[in-house]
């Protein structure tokens, strides 16, 4: 047999499996050898190996049959970086200027690109992301952990995405035999619907139930579409069955999130549920000297004077991201421009930045506002009264405060006149709810957001 051979009856295999089973699991292999009847293919991965020889020997055996090599038996090889191609990765492998090894591994697995930039190096733990750094870190450690899943959530730019990734790249580099897979819940639902329209499914299911570690970004994406739900608990429940790490994001806790079937809440609450919070003064200010010593490593000339980092870890909070974006104009501007960077350049520069950052929204303000809308008085928003007139304000008022403001449940509802959490969850989701049916009330939302954003 030679590799013509192999690769004319590849072609074959093709038809009996369908493209997607193809690229997963036959396209991956190589021919090394026919000795005797046993026909020795190279596989990029053990997993991969075994899942062939276990699930496709027959059918590669029969189609050798026919082209006339005689082989009773495969047998599967891992393959060294010397005797096999490597197969594509999974993820996009870093730039060396990075310092990030390229890892060319899981070629079957349909995954998001990996940043480069987001490992565990480059992460910077205080006492809002203590928890989910500390938690993120034991999973990535390969071993058997008490938690299952691993849910991580909290607001936009807080470092979600910054920690599943680093999972994903300490992994790779240290049990590169792992199957890692990292994507969006957005993609898992176009890969489902792709598998629909292919009438694929069971392709779809031995893809994502083969993993040894699942990530899924952005959760309550899939919140209130049936069908990527009720594949999403399957799989789930596979994989934890099976004892497979998994690991989700959102940008809420699973109680949080509507539209959500009650048994996937519930299983996401099964594990480690960490809140990432909004970062405190100290955590700004490690990020951006994190930062600076960056761009120091590439401009040693860069001169940044005194007090300029603690005045930009003051003003802006509104998460990790603007601030990261705030450093690295005033690097630019440095770099292209020359000279210190002083506090007068640094408020020249970042002007649009600190106007945006200035006005901190207060819970008091969105009360009084959804007042005046309504005509009612501040003292309807704390008082035990259940009339529709005020009980639908209110609610307005907490879905406001909870959209608007960094603030929990619990806090919300000790403004609110001492409620329970409880109620002002339930407030919120009524709104929520009613914006979706009702015309007016979408009206009204709307016109009080931009009212207080303005």
């Amino acid at each position: 047999m030679t590799n013509d051979t192999w690769g004319a009856v590849r072609d074959q295999i093709r038809k009996s499996v369908g493209n997607n089973n193809y690229t997963a699991w036959i396209e991956p292999l190589g021919f090394e050898r026919l000795d005797g009847s046993v026909l020795r293919l190279v596989a990029p991965t053990n997993f991969i190996g075994s899942w062939v020889t276990q699930n496709y020997s027959d059918v590669i055996l029969r189609h050798c049959t026919a082209a006339g090599v005689r082989a009773d038996r495969l047998e599967c090889i891992v393959a060294n970086t010397a005797a096999a191609p490597a197969p594509k990765a999974a993820v996009t492998p870093a730039p060396v200027a990075a310092r990030k090894p390229a890892v060319a591994v899981n070629a079957d697995l349909p995954g998001a690109a990996l940043d480069p930039r987001f490992t565990f190096d480059a992460f910077v733990v205080g006492k809002p992301n203590e928890l989910a750094h500390a938690s993120a870190r034991r999973v990535a450690a390969g071993n058997a952990v008490g938690f299952n899943p691993l849910f991580l959530y909290g607001g936009v730019g807080l470092g979600k995405t910054h920690l599943m990734q680093a999972i994903a790249w300490e992994l790779q580099a240290s049990q590169p035999h792992l199957r890692v897979l990292y994507l969006s819940a957005e993609q898992f639902m176009y890969r489902f619907i792709q598998a629909l329209r292919e009438k694929d499914t069971i392709s779809f299911k031995q893809l994502f139930r083969s993993v040894d570690v699942l990530m899924v970004d952005d959760v309550q994406f899939i919140a209130g579409k049936e069908s990527t739900q009720d594949e999403f608990f399957h799989t789930f429940n596979a994989l934890i069955d099976q004892g497979k790490q998994i690991v989700i994001s959102a940008d809420r806790s699973p109680a949080d999130i509507t539209d959500l079937e009650e048994r996937i809440r519930s299983r996401l609450q099964s594990g480690l549920v960490v809140d990432l919070h909004p970062a405190d003064f100290e955590l700004r200010l490690g990020v951006l000297q994190h930062k600076m010593a960056q761009f120091r490593a590439q401009n040693p000339d860069l001169a940044v004077a005194p007090g300029v980092l603690e005045f930009l870890a003051d003003r802006i909070s509104s998460n990790i991201r603007v601030l990261e974006g705030a450093v690295t104009r005033l690097f630019a501007f440095s770099t292209l421009v020359g000279g210190e960077i002083t506090l007068d350049r640094a408020q020249d520069c970042l002007a649009d930045i600190l106007r945006a950052s200035e006005r901190k929204l207060t819970i008091d303000e969105i009360m009084k506002k959804v007042c005046e809308h309504y005509n009612l008085r501040m003292s309807d928003m704390v008082s035990a009264r259940r009339t529709r007139s005020i009980a639908r304000p209110r609610q307005m008022a907490m879905y406001l405060a909870k959209k608007l403001t960094p603030r929990s449940y619990p806090e919300i509802g000790r403004k609110f006149g001492g409620r329970d959490h409880t109620t002002v969850l339930h407030g919120v989701r009524k709104i929520e709810e009613l914006i979706t049916q009702d015309s007016q009330v979408a009206e009204d939302a709307l016109l009080l957001e931009r009212k207080l954003e303005s």
